[in-house]
């Protein structure tokens, strides 16, 4: 037995070498079969990324990767503000990655991130390359506002074409983003940076079923809402392509990822308003979408150096 010599290095102030414990047995893998019976949220982090590399090798197509990615959360329960930075930072204690909920973005970019990766190594950085500005992990540099920060650094990735969609008497409306207010209220971060307006072109809720035909499976889709004069993008999700060809919306929204066509989502914002109305609350509105293709041919950017903290 290996007890007593260990109990006499301890006695005589030393400390027993890693090498005279018994190595670790890793556990045996789950069969594959088993791996693809699970969807996404039911599985481990080294059964997702066996997934990975077993979908990447099946589909080669891009945009019916992203679909089946997507399709393979169905299900997966909704939670709001789930990630973080932890433990790369301690403002909070939220994670970097989360198989077993989403929210509607975190939706978003892990199925992206997943279908771009051979592994759940490449997926973990692919990860990160979306969610933050040049991939530089930090609550500052987290893409949090969709239309100035996600939209505009993961052009690389998908590119606006809602003014087009909308054409040259489509509505818009004007942002005005204070990054410094919210990082100090909502994450105690102190930053100097200014504040940025932008005019962003959307497609109203009314025109989505005359211009459906033109969105393509994979496009990333920012649900526009408008309430007291103001709009923002409130949700996102993707577009897949049902059994016929029409166009769905995945996306993960209170209480599950579920897929439904944009008629269907619609109609239920619709009831929503109504319901709204009919007691009194002054609720936000759908004004529209707004719908950024996904790039043809896609190049990754590296990921910037990540700087020395403090400096």
């Amino acid at each position: 037995m290996r007890l007593v010599p260990l109990l006499f290095a301890a006695a005589l102030g030393g400390c027993a070498s890693q090498s005279a414990l018994p190595p670790a047995v890793p556990a045996a893998p789950v069969p594959l079969e088993a791996v693809l019976q699970k969807q996404i949220f039911q599985m481990k982090p080294a059964e997702a990324g066996r997934y990975i590399a077993w979908v990447h090798a099946q589909e080669p197509d891009l945009r019916k990767r992203i679909a089946a990615i997507g399709r393979k959360n169905l299900g997966q329960p909704y939670l709001l503000n789930l990630l973080g930075e932890f433990p790369f930072e301690v403002h909070d204690d939220l994670p970097l990655f989360s198989l077993e909920r989403s929210d509607c973005v975190v939706f978003a970019e892990h199925t992206y991130a997943m279908a771009l990766s051979r592994s759940w190594e490449e997926f973990f950085w692919m990860l990160q390359r979306i969610r933050y500005r040049d991939g530089v992990i930090g609550v500052a540099t987290r893409n949090h506002y969709t239309e100035t920060d996600w939209n505009v650094a993961n052009n690389w990735l998908v590119t606006d074409v809602s003014a087009a969609l909308a054409g040259a008497n489509g509505p818009s409306y004007e942002l005005r983003i204070d990054r410094a207010r919210f990082l100090k209220t909502r994450h105690n971060t102190e930053r100097d940076i200014p504040v940025e307006t932008s005019r962003q072109h959307y497609v109203p809720r009314d025109q989505v079923a005359a211009l459906a035909a033109q969105l393509q499976e994979g496009d990333f889709v920012n649900v526009i809402s408008t309430r007291d004069g103001a709009h923002w993008a409130s949700h996102v999700g993707l577009v897949v392509l049902g059994p016929n060809g029409e166009r769905h919306f995945l996306h993960s929204q209170e209480p599950k990822v579920r897929e439904e066509t944009f008629e269907s989502f619609i109609a239920r914002a619709a009831e929503r308003e109504a319901r709204n109305a009919r007691e009194g609350k002054n609720g936000q509105h759908l004004a529209g979408f707004k719908f950024l293709r996904l790039n043809d041919n896609i190049v990754v950017p590296p990921m910037a150096p990540q700087p020395r903290p403090g400096t």
